[in-house]
């Protein structure tokens, strides 16, 4: 009966003979993952508030200078360990660490740099857990399964990110945020059981010998690369005013619910339902509408859509800087990200060299990425400083909004002209075998 069943699955899954239980692993894997991150992603910006609004500039900052110390660290050792001992001690670090976190929350030692540490921690995590993930994808799935399976696994994280806050909507008033802290821990531990079943089973069923180590790239390798290309450099301003727009509306977003709830589980809570509104939105985007977005509008209309929608939402919050205008607009904006700027963005590196699409695509997701934000983060600081108040920092993040859409349409051109350039000298390569034409 289970063979039966596990073969009209994989027939309707369109798996090949030995598939379906590594990618059932891979879907558990990658389902446990994110589902314990945005668990945890509440409780983080909930810590922001509780380590003080005003000191956001600082955490962000330091986010960045850890990221910048961590990143070659770890770069370093999956280069040089086995990929089943990077996965155990890794993930059994960030557990002990999320114990460790919770006895002090608990205690409530030093509650503010508590929290501070906290919101650094979870910035600094989530970026390594799923680049493991995916280096483990990577390493026991051939390139062609990976056309075939890498869409169905993604599935399961999509499905994790819209449970982790749903459980976290339901628990936070009864448990208490601090509390969520072990059950995320829990599924870390699940996503290491999963992890290594999956190294276990989907090397044999591929046929494939995967690598005993896992491959790595240095994230100080791409910046030569990036300085040298106009191309590249064009995409780091275009990640540049993202993250500065997104971080000019999480500290407005800080400000916000800080004034509208007093109690932590409360704010907790909204953080945790717009979350689960983002991540189910972002779900139905996927399926129903990125693909045919991007090939009715073209690319350069795709990676200006979301920005032109960032101008209005902030001219709107500018108009009333209201939790509801905020809400709407950090759900839309963020599942238009994921769903739109996103992979239209990711189409930007198709056109580089196989070199350029790890080393300088690592640098700029990274680096670049948070960079910006604790850059902006000071700005907003700044401008606060000064006396702009929530309105006037909405408005001046209309133009920004706008010349981000700029920077979209250029950056779709460019991408299509060296589409083009290539396709050429393809032809011009191409041994000439006469004849008709």
């Amino acid at each position: 009966m289970g063979k039966s069943v596990t073969g009209r699955l994989s027939r309707a899954l369109k798996l090949e003979s030995g598939e379906f239980v590594p990618v059932a692993w891979s879907f558990a894997y990658f389902f446990c993952l994110l589902c314990g991150y945005y668990i945890l992603r509440p409780l983080r910006d909930e810590m922001g508030i509780q380590g003080g609004v005003d000191a956001l500039a600082w955490v962000f900052s330091a986010t960045f200078v850890l990221m910048l110390a961590v990143v070659p660290a770890f770069g370093w050792a999956v280069a040089r360990f086995s990929r089943r001992g990077v996965v155990i001690v890794s993930y059994g670090f960030f557990v002990a660490n999320l114990l460790v976190f919770f006895v002090l929350l608990r205690a409530e030692v030093a509650p503010e740099w508590t929290a501070r540490a906290f919101f650094v921690w979870v910035s600094v995590f989530n970026l390594f857990v799923i680049s493991l993930f995916w280096s483990v994808m990577n390493d026991v799935f051939d390139k062609d399964q990976a056309l075939r399976l890498f869409g169905l696994i993604a599935a399961g994280g999509s499905l994790g990110a819209i449970a982790g806050p749903g459980l976290t909507t339901l628990l936070v008033e009864r448990l208490g945020p601090i509390n969520l802290l072990p059950l995320s821990a829990a599924l870390l531990i699940a996503a290491v059981v999963c992890a290594l079943q999956v190294m276990q089973r989907a090397g044999p069923a591929s046929g494939a010998k995967p690598s005993a180590r896992v491959r790595s790239e240095s994230v100080w390798s791409g910046a030569t690369h990036v300085a040298r290309s106009p191309y590249l450099l064009g995409i780091c301003v275009f990640i540049v005013f993202y993250s500065a727009l997104s971080t000019f509306l999480y500290f407005e977003q800080a400000r916000i619910v800080e004034g509208a709830f007093e109690s932590s589980a409360q704010r907790t809570q909204v953080f945790a339902v717009m979350d689960l509104a983002t991540n189910t939105l972002t779900l139905a985007l996927q399926f129903f509408a990125t693909a045919r977005l991007v090939t009715w509008l073209g690319l350069p209309i795709a990676l200006a859509m979301i920005p032109v929608a960032v101008a209005v939402g902030f001219g709107a919050l500018g108009l009333a800087p209201t939790l509801v205008v905020l809400v709407v607009f950090q759900v839309v904006r963020r599942a238009g990200n994921y769903a739109i700027t996103k992979p239209a963005r990711e189409m930007l590196f198709s056109v580089v060299s196989a070199e350029d699409k790890y080393k300088a695509k690592n640098f700029i997701d990274t680096v670049v990425y948070r960079g910006g934000d604790a850059a902006s983060g000071w700005l907003f600081t700044g401008l606060s400083a000064i006396g702009l108040g929530l309105s006037a920092l909405a408005f001046a993040a209309m133009p920004l909004a706008a010349i981000w859409a700029g920077f979209g349409i250029a950056l779709g051109r460019a991408r299509r002209a060296r589409e083009q350039g290539q396709q050429n000298q393809d032809e011009t390569t191409q041994p000439h075998r006469g004849g008709a034409i």
